[in-house]
């Protein structure tokens, strides 16, 4: 493995979201280490404005990826950064030389193109866009394949297997070995939602307000109400697919309330390793851009003076049906991921909006999956044109 080195140049894509925000905190505490170099967000300018003003050191670049944003926040901005507008021009950047590593963490499909053209330059991708695998894993790992970039995950559960994986590689932090073989299961543990203990029966009438009072995670919106039919689960089955290049057979999910083991990794022999800390997405965010080293963060420290309980229990596939849908589409792999996902984003809209019911959210997506044109190697043309027509579709069974 190559020596690290530091500084190390970061585009935080993203940067107004809920992981956006825990990235420019692990910026700010890396004491050097970690340098913003390029900020990017859709519409919210006044949160970049205020994001510019706290870092010490500002980036050279910002993006507003939507060029029709009220950009007057940015009238003053700090001197010598300069400011870019559209996807295009956010493409182009995360190709430059003084870019080392892309925080991942555009919501949604919207940020698959900017996560190739990471790749395609050979960038290291710390992937929070957990959409970007999902829709398109065969393109992405391809991608790390041709161009010798890297693609490290930033959600707790893969970063936790991750670890795990560390633990028993033949050299130390290097996941390049081929550990499959040694892999009997990759154990994903889900908190269960706010929902983990509701009947079927009381699942029919669940308002937004109930599905948005995650137990333990502060969310956006749309992953809080995919962490209530544990969609965000199924997706996390398809990311796990592709990250490491495992069969569906050795995926499973377990439910753990507590939120404290982030997922485990059972090997042949019996052993099971797993990776355990407060929930807080600071901790691996700030280990994939560190990756493979580990430094002092300002992430949340385990209290080992309090008394803890750890529980497991298995899922549901009764009252949690993204689940079995999740494990199918990671089996079939081409487009089934990329309909998954986009049905998945109108459904949990129209549920926002109070258009459809809690329980019709994976029905819709389900129907979606079942009618569409399956494509076992699609190319990126072929997965825009099926996550377009998704969205259809989907917009038209939920009307």
């Amino acid at each position: 493995m190559d020596e690290p080195t530091f500084p190390r140049r970061i585009a935080v894509l993203g940067s107004s979201g809920s992981i956006g925000k825990n990235t420019l905190e692990v910026l700010v505490a890396s004491e050097g280490r970690l340098v913003p170099v390029l900020l990017s967000v859709h519409r919210r300018t006044d949160i970049l404005a205020e994001q510019l003003r706290q870092l010490r050191v500002p980036p050279r670049w910002v993006v507003v990826t939507d060029e029709t944003a009220d950009c007057s926040p940015l009238q003053h901005l700090p001197k010598n950064v300069e400011c870019f507008f559209g996807h295009e021009s956010l493409c182009k950047l995360v190709r430059h030389s003084d870019v080392d590593v892309v925080l991942s963490a555009i919501v949604g499909s919207a940020g698959l193109t900017s996560t190739l053209a990471a790749l395609e330059a050979g960038k290291t991708v710390a992937l929070a866009n957990k959409e970007s695998l999902v829709m398109g894993g065969q393109l992405l790992t391809d991608l790390v394949k041709t161009h010798g970039g890297g693609l490290l995950p930033v959600d707790s559960e893969h970063s936790a297997v991750m670890q795990a994986l560390w633990a028993c590689a033949p050299q130390p932090r290097d996941l390049r070995p081929p550990l499959v073989r040694d892999v009997e299961k990759i154990i994903l543990t889900a908190s269960g939602g706010p929902f983990r203990t509701r009947s079927l029966a009381e699942l029919e009438n669940v308002t937004v307000e109930d599905a948005l009072a995650h137990p333990t995670w502060k969310m956006g919106k749309k992953i809080t109400i995919d962490s209530a039919t544990l969609m965000n689960k199924a997706l996390e089955i398809i990311e796990a697919r592709w990250f490491f290049d495992v069969p569906v057979e050795k995926i499973g999910v377990v439910i753990h309330p507590q939120s404290l083991v982030h997922s485990m990794v059972e090997f042949v022999d019996g052993s099971v390793i797993a990776q355990m800390s407060p929930p807080d997405m600071r901790l691996p965010i700030q280990l994939a851009l560190n990756y493979p080293l580990r430094f002092p963060g300002p992430s949340l420290k385990m209290n080992w003076q309090q008394m803890q309980t750890l529980e497991f229990h298995p899922p549901d596939f009764d009252r949690f049906p993204a689940l079995q849908l999740g494990l199918e589409a990671a089996a079939s792999g081409g487009t089934a991921g990329a309909v998954i996902n986009a049905a998945n984003e109108v459904a949990v809209s129209a549920f926002l909006d109070g258009t459809l019911p809690f329980q019709d959210i994976v029905k819709v997506c389900r129907m979606v999956l079942e009618h569409h044109d399956f494509e076992p190697h699609p190319t990126l043309e072929q997965l825009l044109t099926i996550d377009c027509w998704a969205r259809q579709e989907a917009g038209r069974r939920v009307r």
